[in-house]
């Protein structure tokens, strides 16, 4: 068995490791598709990601595969199937797990972050973090269940009502399939504001109503000339910068809610005006990983109903990954994968 081994200070190397009998209720399976996530790049550029990350490791949450090997307990899964995991490990035991809040569990082991993941050709999942995708959806679709997962629960906090206005900022693979989740969430108009023209042909494919370049527009004039409004009921930040989160707050409607979904990088504060969070009644939430949700988003994807395939840009093999980092840090990008040799 084969893997790129995360080392810290951004350097990875392609190690062997061993096999070894599977527990109980553990399983093999061959890695099929593992996506890039903007979580590998803050942990190569040294930051921690949902978990402490503990080198040398074999990074890659996104991921997807084929069952090679189930454990003796294992009743879930079988050789042969074609699974998603859902890589967030809670202790059950801590404060917050006791209190219904596992995604901010003090315990939390997450595969791809601080255990062996799928930048690798093989990986040992416990069963009970294995999905059952249908054979019908292509793998590497199938390995972008743990971002949508991540993205469901934030559409849940985002509290989308039936007919609201929403602004999405940034059409980034996250950004994309927000703007998708959004509609479906009963969105009666989907804005998209991204400084890239590629993806605001891109989102306006997959169901953005509208698209913005906030670049050469002020986003806040362009947003409510639009609605006829004075913005929008709901704001979703995708990029995880000041710039954007500014935008974010100068787009919101009085009343609006503000989802800052994205993840910054360590240390990033934004100078918030007290006077407008009172003034318009504003509502600020955020989102940590995927509680409960990555069954919806593997739902969502056996349906056929999302556009993934459009979101998906470059391939890489593991030996690799770091070309695929710095791919996915790049306008160029969307999505990128990364795949066995």
């Amino acid at each position: 068995m084969e893997g790129s081994f995360f080392l810290g200070d951004g350097k990875f190397e392609t190690r062997e490791f061993p096999s070894h009998p599977l527990g109980d209720r553990e399983v093999l399976i061959k890695v099929a598709a593992c996506g890039v996530c903007g979580t590998d790049v803050h942990i190569y550029h040294g930051d921690k990601g949902s978990a402490d990350v503990l080198p040398p490791v074999i990074l890659g949450h996104e991921l997807s595969g084929i069952v090679v090997e189930v454990g003796t307990g294992c009743t879930h899964v079988k050789p042969g199937d074609h699974v998603t995991v859902d890589p967030n490990i809670y202790c059950g035991e801590c404060y917050y797990c006791r209190k219904g809040k596992k995604q901010l569990c003090t315990g939390l082991k997450a595969i791809g972050v601080n255990m062996n993941g799928g930048f690798a050709d093989y990986c040992y999942v416990p069963e009970s973090q294995l999905y059952l995708l249908d054979e019908a959806v292509p793998l590497e679709i199938g390995a972008m269940a743990e971002p949508l997962a991540c993205c469901i629960h934030g559409i849940d906090r985002a509290d989308i009502r039936l007919g609201d206005n929403v602004c999405v900022i940034g059409g980034g693979a996250i950004g994309l399939l927000m703007v998708q989740l959004a509609k479906l969430k009963g969105a009666a108009q989907v804005i998209l504001s991204e400084p890239v023209e590629e993806r605001r042909k891109i989102g306006l494919a997959v169901g953005a109503d509208h698209a913005i370049d906030p670049v050469s527009s002020d986003a806040s004039s362009a947003v409510r000339d639009i609605l006829g409004t004075d913005g929008a009921d709901v704001v979703i930040e995708c990029v995880g910068n000041t710039i954007a989160v500014r935008q974010a707050f100068s787009v919101a409607a009085k009343g609006a809610h503000i989802l800052i979904f994205s993840v910054p990088k360590a240390g990033t504060c934004h100078e918030l005006s007290l006077e407008d969070v009172y003034q318009k009644e504003l509502t600020v939430a955020g989102s940590m990983i995927n509680p409960d949700t990555h069954q919806r988003a593997v739902d969502l994807i056996n349906s056929g109903r999302l556009h993934i395939k459009e979101i998906i840009t470059h391939h890489f093999p593991y030996s690799r990954l770091e070309d695929a980092i710095l791919m996915q840090m790049s306008s160029e990008s969307i999505k990128v994968i990364v795949q066995g040799e």
